[in-house]
């Protein structure tokens, strides 16, 4: 969509487009459904308002914002169940107040009695290899892999926060134990995966109760959850991993026909990371390394879009998209190729973050017509190909939880975790009420392939929980849920800040597209003649309601402002804190008559 003053295409950061009306060049409205949050203080974001609510009591009782994204992160495990979970994992992106930047990878890796031939595939044919005889590797004890979510939140707490861990998960152990009402997303969530949870009774009692779905505003009690938060509290991350709670988890685990053994939740290593940085038109772009796809992919693809002028090409265009779709493709080739655990396969990170290399990349894209891609990395040249690839991980479900928590001090969290499916493995262990992840669906079954299944793998991811930094300061950090999709709906953010001039509110609600090679899916908000353009361009173009999850973002002002934007493809809700404490030498006057 052009811009309402198309001779001006300069960023301006004071700039409000709050009043200002989008259209598409085929007339096509851009309006924003859900409205930003602002504060002096602090900034959280999340896909729920009470984990939201539960990280800003954090920032009101002077907590930063280390204490109140782990807070925020506890009360999601509990008002998010089919999202996120202790028996997870994920990444925490951090910055401090001194500039630094950090990873905390807490993804899941296999356990020790993993083997490449555990599970057995329907097919040998991509896809339909991920697919395994009884879906063993998505429902039940034999999908879960090792967790690391517990021991992530907990050692960025104990590094970086500022209050007691018994503090910060107060909020997450009072919704446990006294309820809280569904959300009509959780309700569909229990609707849509009703037929599996049926088969638990643990976890059917929770979302099924009396047999149906639960309904929205349904108090939903989670009673043994609440005793393990608080066991939790009380003795740290150790009740899980080589604790009474990890015991209880393993023993239901391996009864079930599992492999996640106590030694596996006992051994565990959570890894520090130094992120991956790239700049885009005078901005630098700071995310995760692989395992995770998201960072180097993402500055792969600005590093290829950079030598064209998007802002000119204007947003919703099919000339913008079809760029955008042709630079997804190629990155989603090398993914393929390229990108998983580094302690197993070898990353060409370098080259995939090299200008040069994707200068190589950009001068093959054809900018009328649709192609597709083989992999360009360890090769002499990036050449486009004469058939579609597939997915690295097309198990990587989207249904997953981010959040995004800001103070004044210059602490920033950028976080995206998850049990992987929507509920995960699909059962509860009824001893400690907990939902465990189904990670083994995110690895190839078959044997001698760069995502096979090996002891102690990460699984490859594509959360991207990025922070964007103009003049070496923050200048706006987001991520979002949404698998596969994860990566290139984030970076379409970043387009829309810097290349269009949009609001936080605009980018993270702003009409996307995806593509891995094959279809290109778009959503409902890209205009119906841009669709038809794109199509002759020869895209195969997929209309979808939504494509990836709820963003949640922060933009940082010069004026030291803070505003949080969450958008309508989830229950996104920043919530923003302000004023403060009373002037020094404020005090009441005892009652004198004579003081009037």
């Amino acid at each position: 969509m052009p811009r309402p003053d198309s001779r001006s295409r300069a960023y301006s950061p004071s700039r409000s487009r709050a009043d200002i009306p989008w259209r598409s060049r085929a007339g096509s409205p851009f309006t924003t459904e859900k409205r930003p949050a602002t504060g002096s203080r602090g900034m959280v974001v999340t896909n729920h308002p009470l984990a939201s609510a539960a990280g800003t009591e954090m920032l009101a009782a002077g907590g930063n914002a280390v204490d109140a994204a782990v807070a925020a992160l506890f009360a999601l495990t509990v008002v998010e169940p089919m999202m996120v979970g202790l028996l997870g994992g994920g990444m925490m992106h951090l910055r401090l107040p001194d500039g630094t930047h950090t990873v905390l990878d807490g993804l899941s890796t296999v356990p020790a009695a993993g083997t490449p031939g555990m599970f057995t595939p329907v097919s040998q044919a991509w896809p339909a290899a991920l697919e395994t005889v009884g879906r063993a590797n998505a429902v039940g004890a034999t999908a879960v892999a090792t967790p690391g979510n517990l021991l992530a939140w907990c050692e960025a707490l104990r590094r970086f926060g500022s209050l007691p861990l018994e503090a910060v998960m107060q909020p997450a152990i009072r919704l446990a134990a006294r309820g809280f009402p569904a959300t009509p997303y959780l309700a569909a969530c229990a609707a849509e995966a009703a037929a599996d949870l049926a088969q638990d009774a643990g976890i059917a009692a929770l979302f099924l109760p009396g047999g149906m779905p639960l309904k929205p505003g349904a108090r939903v009690v989670m009673g043994a959850a609440a005793e393990t938060l608080a066991t939790i509290a009380r003795d740290g991350p150790g009740a899980l991993h080589g604790g009474p709670v990890g015991a209880a988890v393993a023993t239901e685990v391996t009864k079930r026909g599992g492999i996640l053994a106590e030694a596996d939740l006992r051994d565990f290593a959570l890894l520090e990371r130094a992120p991956v940085r790239g700049s885009y038109r005078g901005f630098e772009v700071v995310g995760p390394p692989p395992p995770s796809s998201g960072g180097v992919h993402v500055i792969q693809m600005l590093n290829i879009l950079e030598g064209f002028d998007l802002g000119a090409l204007g947003f919703g265009t099919a000339e913008s998209a079809h760029l955008i779709a042709e630079a997804l493709k190629i990155a989603f080739a090398d993914r393929n190729a390229a990108t998983a655990d580094p302690a197993f396969v070898r990353v060409p990170v370098e080259q995939l973050l090299s200008p040069g290399y994707a200068a190589e990349l950009r001068a093959a894209v054809d900018p009328a017509r649709a192609q597709s891609w083989t992999a360009g990395v360890g090769l002499p040249h990036a050449r486009p190909g004469t058939a579609g690839m597939g997915p690295v991980a097309a198990g990587e479900s989207p249904n997953t939880t981010h959040l995004t928590v800001a103070d004044a001090e210059g602490r920033i969290v950028c976080a995206t975790h998850t049990i992987n499916s929507l509920f995960g493995a699909r059962f509860l262990v009824p001893e400690v009420g907990l939902i465990p992840n189904n990670y083994m669906a995110l690895f190839d079954p078959r044997p001698g392939h760069a995502l096979s299944i090996a002891p102690g793998k990460r699984v490859t991811t594509s959360q991207a929980p990025l922070i964007a930094l103009r003049d070496g300061r923050p200048f706006a950090a987001l991520g979002l849920p949404g698998g596969l999709r994860i990566f290139g709906s984030a970076m379409q953010a970043l387009i829309g800040l810097i290349d269009h001039g949009m609001s936080l509110q605009e980018a993270v609600e702003a009409p996307r597209i995806w593509t891995q090679g094959l279809a290109l899916e778009v959503e409902q908000g890209i205009a119906t003649a841009v669709r038809e353009a794109l199509g002759a361009m020869g895209h195969a173009v997929q209309l979808l309601p939504h494509v990836a999850g709820g963003m949640c973002g922060i933009r940082f002002h010069d004026d030291g402002t803070l505003e949080g934007a969450a958008c309508w493809r989830a229950d996104g809700t920043p919530m923003g804190v302000g004023g403060g404490l009373a002037r020094s030498g404020v005090r009441f006057w005892p009652d004198d008559p004579a003081r009037g």
